[in-house]
């Protein structure tokens, strides 16, 4: 990389480093910490490299890979990362410099009059020397305690420089001599002096205090200064930034110990929400969606108050008020939701073909075409087809997103999708919310083109009855014993397109037959609560144990609990056990869906067990 830009055994000296020019390149450029000192640097390096001095061009290059590495004082063996990363390559790091350029850096850092420059100079001197010298160490921390402690220059990485400057001293111990209790001093004092007009500084400041266990004996004193930030920002109506100092003077308070004045605190933050969620609500342009997500913070944050300091806030019955206030502006938001439509799409094509398979055929051979009208999901498809669309929409996926009832509430959040290498815990929560609005897509297709037009033959050209039905349930090795009758008035009623009916009977029949098959498998179904009293799980539950992949397969496991227990889905089951399906549910899409895979689960499992039974006739003569 370096050889690119100069000659990589060219000598450079401090003279060289004293006739380069950087000060005045430094100075003639904005500051915004270490990233603008990069640009200036490689920029007048390439000059003068184009314009013939080598050796000046070196310097200023060496310079400038020594700002362009990211501050990461958290790190204490590795504080320094590259800017930039790509799949082939990446930005300069301390292991990149040979040991002639960090004796150059060593030789130059005292004429260094730059706080900035001679604080990262010292700092990758300390870190690659051999044998480390502590007096470079010392250098550092004094170059970048240096640095101002005000909100232009914190933004801008300034702390990051104070925060590193406290580990070298933390690191040194002894050898730091009273430079810890210095810096100390001048953050305390510079919180101290913070004002409402310095925004977050005074926050901040604290935060670094807190952060490296500074400041213990001023606690309290740091709390009240807190507060009385937080006050003054209320006072202004900007509730943001009081929201964050009362959150801190709860933490202050709370290590002091003062509970009192912590739940008191905490009490400022959940009334903040509320102000703000009343202010979103009454303003021009209402956001209700806005303040339900409001509402439900200040419920949060009142959840986390301890019981025995809730009665004197009346914490339990400000939630139930609060609650109310979130149903309110919950069934409110619907109402700001927009519906956004796309050119429809024609499947004159698939209808005709739908129709055609069961025609003119018997009742038998027609149930099997009706059966085999659609293969069902196919996992691994779809989620390669969701991680495309995020590749190549990736705008789409960076935004978390809430999922909404018909009532408004909130069932359901999608985490924002890291796009980085392998999926994370949230990044798989995403993608799988991803695959069931794609699966959603494909259930109104399939039922719409596919299985109405096709029933609507069946019904036109077969009398089939209910006990047809119910002897196809009994007959059929998925369906439990002693279910064929529930099972079999579900399917003829989903038959007659009463699916009201047929949806309240076949929910919790589904959930008892996949709970009969993974006991069969051996899984373990039911859980024992503190009483000793043992409880059957739920299917939601059911669907998450690894046996059920393994007793449905991944295609038909993924459909079961998209389409009855996840909430990224029509989440029929829990819709339904807990009364909130009207009856447009009952009749919507996914119902209907829901009552023909059952029936093509029961109807190919009878047809294959009846053909294995014939095969063995037929074989034993």
């Amino acid at each position: 990389m370096s050889k690119e830009r100069y000659q990589e055994d060219l000598p450079v000296s401090l003279e060289d480093f004293l006739a380069s020019g950087w000060k005045q390149k430094l100075d003639a450029t904005p500051r915004e910490g270490y990233s603008t000192m990069w640009q200036a640097l490689s920029e007048a390096a390439r000059n003068e490299i184009e314009e013939g001095r080598d050796k000046h061009g070196k310097v200023l290059w060496l310079l400038a890979d020594a700002c362009s590495m990211m501050l990461s004082p958290s790190g204490k063996n590795e504080p320094f990362k590259p800017f930039a990363v790509f799949h082939d390559r990446r930005s300069v790091i301390p292991d990149d410099l040979p040991e002639a350029d960090i004796q150059f850096f060593a030789e130059i850092v005292d004429s260094v009059d730059d706080y900035w420059l001679k604080a990262r100079l010292a700092d990758l001197i300390w870190l690659k020397g051999k044998p480390r010298n502590a007096s470079f160490a010392l250098k550092a921390v004094d170059a970048y305690r240096s640095i101002p402690l005000d909100v232009n220059t914190w933004i801008h990485g300034g702390r990051d420089c104070w925060s590193r400057a406290i580990s070298l001293a933390q690191m040194l111990k002894n050898g730091a001599g009273d430079r810890l209790e210095q810096m100390e001093g001048s953050i305390v004092d510079a919180f101290n002096n913070a004002t409402s007009t310095d925004g977050f500084l005074g926050l901040w400041l604290a935060d670094l205090l807190k952060s490296n266990g500074l400041a213990q004996t001023l606690r309290a004193d740091i709390a009240k200064k807190l507060e009385a930030l937080a006050l003054e920002f209320e006072d202004q109506s900007d509730l943001h930034r009081a929201r964050a100092y009362f959150a801190a003077a709860a933490h202050w308070y709370k290590v002091v110990p003062d509970e009192v004045m912590a739940v008191e605190m905490t009490v400022a933050v959940a009334e903040s929400w509320v102000k703000e969620a009343i202010a979103r609500s009454a303003s021009e342009i209402p956001s209700y969606m806005v303040a339900a997500s409001f509402y439900e913070n200040a419920i949060q944050t009142y959840r986390t108050i301890p019981r025995g300091e809730r009665a004197t806030h009346r914490v339990d019955e400000r939630i139930a008020e609060l609650r109310n206030h979130l149903n309110d502006s919950g069934e409110r938001s619907l109402g700001e939701m927009g519906v956004i439509r796309t050119p429809g799409v024609d499947i004159t094509q698939i209808v005709e073909n739908a129709r055609q398979s069961v025609t003119g055929k018997s009742a038998q051979e027609a149930l099997l075409a009706f059966a085999n009208l659609h293969r069902g999901a196919n996992v691994e498809d779809m989620r390669k087809s969701a991680l495309e669309r995020m590749r190549q929409h990736p705008l789409q996926s960076l935004f978390s997103a809430t999922v909404m009832s018909r009532d408004g509430r909130v069932i359901a959040k999608r985490p924002a999708m890291s796009l980085g290498g392998e999926p994370t815990e949230d990044d798989e929560i995403a993608i799988r919310a991803g695959m069931i609005r794609d699966y959603g897509i494909l259930v109104s297709i399939v039922v719409q083109g596919d299985i109405w037009p096709a029933l609507e033959v069946l019904l036109l050209e077969h009398r089939l009855r209910e006990a047809d039905f119910v002897d196809l349930a009994n007959n059929s090795p998925i369906v439990p014993k002693g279910r064929a009758g529930l099972f079999g008035k579900a399917l003829f009623a989903g038959y007659e397109r009463d699916f009201v009916t047929a949806l309240h009977l076949l929910v919790p029949q589904i959930e008892h037959m996949v709970r009969m098959h993974l006991k069969q498998a051996g899984a373990t179904t039911t859980n024992l609560d503190k009483d000793g009293i043992q409880n059957e799980n739920g299917m939601s539950t059911l669907m998450d144990l690894p046996e059920a992949e393994q007793v449905f397969g991944k295609d038909l496991a993924f459909e079961l609990k998209s389409l009855f227990c996840d909430a990224f889905g029509p989440n029929l089951r829990n819709e339904l056990a807990h009364g909130l399906l009207d009856e447009d549910g009952c009749h919507s899409t996914f119902a209907i869906y829901a009552w023909w895979l059952t029936l093509r689960l029961t109807f190919k499992t009878w047809w294959n067990a009846a053909r294995k039974s014939k095969a063995v006739e037929d074989a034993t003569g």
